[in-house]
C-alpha cells in the first residue's frame, strides 16, 4: 500500500495517572492499596497493572541470550531442556532395562539412584549396559561417602568405551549439606573430598559433580524467595570452599549443579529461574573467572511434591504441568516431572509415562523449547525477576554475615526458617487461605481412600557415617494437604458422620451456604445431604432424622436465623449435632439460647473438623 497507515496512531495514550484515576472511580472509595496491590509471601508488593515506565530503570531487559549474566538463559538458539526421569536402582538389570525402554519414549535423561554400598565398576557395568552416554545425559547419585569412589569408576568406564569427553552430560550427586539437613547429621568431614572429585571428573566438562539440592527445601514448603536466597548461598560455600582448596575457579564453578523445585506459583517461578541465573552470575563474576561461561548456572528442575494430595489424586496433574510449564519457560537445563501418585504409592507404569507425556506435550505441540526466553520483556515479568533478586540478595547477604551457608545449617538458622514457612503455610491451608484444591477446598465428597496412605522417604544409604542422629536440626517436609487427609482417613476407619442440610429462607443464600456447608463438612469425608429447601424448621428436622444424620446445618440468611435458628434447635433437642451456616449478627443471641456450633470464612476448617469429630465420638 502506498499509503500506510499505522495502528492506533489516532489514539492518545492514556498515562498511569489517568488509569489510576479511572481506577478509583471504579473502585467507588474502597482503599485500592487493600482491594488491587497483592502482598506476596515473597515480602515485595505487586501491583494490578505495570507499564513500559516501570521497567525505565530495570537492567535485565536489555540483556541478550547466551550472554552474561545469563537472565534470559544459557542458550542464544533454542530453549531446549532435557527431559529427565529418576530411576531408584535396587538391582541393575532391571533399572538398566528400565533405563533403555524409557529411552526409547521420549525420555533423553536418566537419573540413577543407588546405595553406597552397591558401588563397585560390575553394577556401573551393568547398569550402563547398552546406553549411549555420548546421546543421551545420565546423572549418578549415591551415599557422598562415596561420590569419589563412583567418580573413579565411571571415568574408567567411559575410557574403556572411549567416549568423547566432551560429550559426556550429566552429573555425579554430591551434596553433603543436603544429608545434613534432611537426616540432622553432621557431614562436615565429607566435604574434604570436594577438590578430589572435582580433580577427578575434570577432563569431562560436562559432567558436574557439585549439587545443591534445593528442592529439599521446595518440597519442605519454602517460599521461592527463601529457596532462591538460600541456593545462592548453598552454592556459595561450595564454590568458596573450592578455591580455597586451590581448585581454579573456572573449574569449580562448572562443576556445580543446582536442583530446584517448582511451585505453583506461575509467573513467580518462571521469574525465579531468571533471577537465579543473573544472581549466580554475579557470584561466581567477583571469583574473577577467565570465560564468562563458568557464570552460567545449569539447573535441573522437579515438580514439588509439597503440594502433592492423596485425595483427588488426578489434580496433581494440573499442578504438575504448570509448574513444568514455569520451569520450561523459565530456561532450565533439564526437568523432572513428579508422577501424580508419588504421595501414596511407589510410581506405576501408567503414572511415570503420564509424567513424561506431560513434558513432550509442552515440547512437541506447545513448542516451548522453539522460543528462548519468550517472557522477556514482560513489564510483569520483569518485574517479578528483578523484585526476586533483590529480596533473595538480602537472605544471601544475611547468611553470608552468619558465617556462610554451612555455618548457617550448623546453627540451625536455615532450618529454623524454613520450618517456620511451613508451620505457617499449613495454619494458612487450615483456615483455608491457602487453597488446595480437592482437598481443603472443594473436595470429592463420594472419594474413599481405597488403602492409599501417605508414603515416607528413607535414605538409600547404608553407611553408618550417614545414620540419622540429629546431631543437628532437620527441616519438616510434611505435605502441605497431610492434616486434612490424616483426619478424612481416620474419619473414614471410624465412622462417617451424615451432615444433613436444613435449606430454609432466603433462596439464594440458603443455596450459598449449603454449598459452602458441604464443602467445608466433605473435608473430613463426612457424607453430606443437600435440600432444595423446607417451609418449616419443624418439616426440616424432621426429614433430617429420617435420614438419620448426625449433624443438621441450618442454612438461611443472617436476617433470618433470628426466626429459624432457636426454634430449629429446640425442635431439635439434642437428637443430632446442630450447626449454623454462617456468622449472622444475632450470634450471641444463639449463643445464649444454647448453639454453640457455627462455620463460616473465618473459621479454621480443620480445627473446627476435629472439634466436631471429638464431640461426635470419632
Amino acid at each position: 500500500m502506498a499509503n500506510k497507515e499505522k495502528l492506533f496512531t489516532e489514539f492518545t495514550a492514556p498515562t498511569t495517572q489517568e488509569w489510576l484515576d479511572k481506577i478509583e472511580v471504579d473502585l467507588k472509595g474502597a482503599d485500592f492499596q487493600k482491594r488491587l496491590v497483592w502482598r506476596t509471601n515473597e515480602g515485595f508488593n505487586v501491583q494490578p497493572f505495570y507499564r513500559r515506565e516501570d521497567l525505565a530503570n530495570l537492567k535485565t531487559p536489555d540483556a541478550l541470550p547466551g550472554e552474561f549474566p545469563f537472565v534470559r538463559g544459557n542458550k542464544k538458539d533454542s530453549n531446549e531442556w532435557y527431559v529427565r526421569q529418576n530411576i531408584k536402582v535396587d538391582d541393575p538389570v532391571e533399572a538398566n532395562k528400565k533405563a533403555l525402554d524409557i529411552l526409547n519414549k521420549g525420555v533423553d535423561s536418566i537419573g540413577f539412584r543407588f546405595g553406597g554400598d552397591k558401588v563397585s565398576p560390575a553394577f556401573i557395568e551393568t547398569l550402563l549396559k547398552d546406553i549411549r552416554l555420548d546421546i543421551v545425559e545420565v546423572s549418578y547419585r549415591t551415599c557422598p561417602c562415596h561420590a569419589v569412589e563412583l567418580a573413579e569408576i565411571l571415568v574408567k568406564y567411559f575410557e574403556k568405551m572411549g567416549y568423547d569427553k566432551e560429550k559426556i552430560v550429566g552429573g555425579v550427586g554430591f551434596d553433603p549439606i543436603d544429608k545434613m539437613l534432611q537426616k540432622g547429621k553432621d557431614t562436615t568431614p565429607m566435604l574434604e573430598n570436594l577438590p578430589k572429585l572435582v580433580e577427578t571428573l575434570k577432563d569431562y566438562p560436562n559432567l558436574r559433580c557439585v549439587m545443591v539440592h534445593t528442592d529439599t527445601l521446595n518440597n519442605a514448603g519454602a517460599y521461592i524467595v527463601q529457596e532462591l536466597g538460600y541456593a545462592l548461598s548453598w552454592g556459595n560455600e561450595y564454590l568458596q570452599q573450592l578455591v580455597d582448596a586451590g581448585v581454579d575457579v573456572d573449574l569449580a564453578a562448572k562443576s556445580i549443579k543446582f536442583y530446584m523445585g517448582i511451585s505453583e506459583n506461575y509467573f513467580m517461578e518462571i521469574a525465579k529461574f531468571r533471577a537465579a541465573r543473573l544472581l549466580w552470575a554475579q557470584i561466581v563474576k567477583q571469583y574473577e573467572p577467565k570465560c564468562d561461561c563458568a557464570c552460567k548456572m545449569v539447573i535441573n528442575a522437579s515438580t514439588s511434591t509439597y503440594n502433592q494430595t492423596l485425595f483427588d489424586s488426578y489434580v496433581n496433574l494440573l499442578r504438575s504441568q504448570t509448574e513444568a510449564m514455569s520451569a520450561a519457560l523459565g530456561g532450565v537445563h533439564s526437568m523432572v516431572v513428579t508422577p501424580f501418585d508419588a504421595p501414596y504409592e511407589k510410581a506405576t507404569d501408567f503414572s511415570e509415562r503420564i509424567a513424561r507425556n506431560q513434558q513432550l506435550l509442552i515440547k512437541e505441540e506447545a513448542h516451548f523449547d522453539r522460543i528462548v526466553d519468550p517472557s522477556a520483556g514482560s513489564y510483569y515479568i520483569e518485574h517479578l525477576t528483578d523484585a526476586l533478586a533483590q529480596e533473595a540478595w538480602k537472605i544471601f547477604l544475611k547468611i553470608e554475615d552468619e558465617g556462610g551457608f554451612l555455618e548457617a545449617v550448623k546453627k540451625g538458622i536455615v532450618q529454623d526458617d524454613i520450618n517456620a514457612t511451613n508451620v505457617k503455610r499449613h495454619g494458612d491451608a487450615a483456615k483455608r487461605k491457602e487453597f488446595i484444591l480437592g482437598t481443603n477446598q472443594f473436595p470429592n465428597f463420594t472419594e474413599k481412600s481405597d488403602g492409599k496412605r501417605a508414603q515416607g522417604g528413607a535414605c538409600c544409604c547404608k553407611n553408618s557415617e550417614c545414620s540419622e542422629n540429629s546431631e543437628i536440626k532437620k527441616i519438616n517436609s510434611t505435605r502441605l494437604a497431610a492434616d486434612f487427609e490424616d483426619l478424612r482417613i481416620h474419619t473414614e476407619e471410624t465412622k462417617v458422620p451424615t451432615a444433613f442440610m436444613l435449606t430454609i429462607g432466603n433462596l439464594a443464600m440458603r443455596q450459598a451456604r449449603a454449598q459452602f456447608s458441604c464443602n467445608f463438612l466433605a473435608c473430613a469425608g463426612y457424607k453430606v445431604i443437600d435440600n432444595l429447601g423446607f417451609k418449616t424448621v419443624e418439616e426440616g428436622v424432621d426429614a433430617a432424622l429420617e435420614a438419620k444424620a448426625d449433624i443438621v446445618v441450618i442454612c438461611s440468611s443472617d436476617d433470618e436465623y433470628a426466626e429459624y435458628a432457636i426454634p430449629a434447635f429446640k425442635y431439635l433437642n439434642g437428637r443430632a449435632m446442630f450447626v449454623v451456616a454462617g456468622a449472622p449478627a444475632c450470634m450471641e443471641d444463639l449463643k445464649a439460647a444454647g448453639i454453640e456450633n457455627y462455620i463460616h470464612v473465618r473459621c479454621n476448617v480443620l480445627e473446627t473438623l476435629k472439634e466436631y469429630n471429638q464431640k461426635l465420638g470419632i
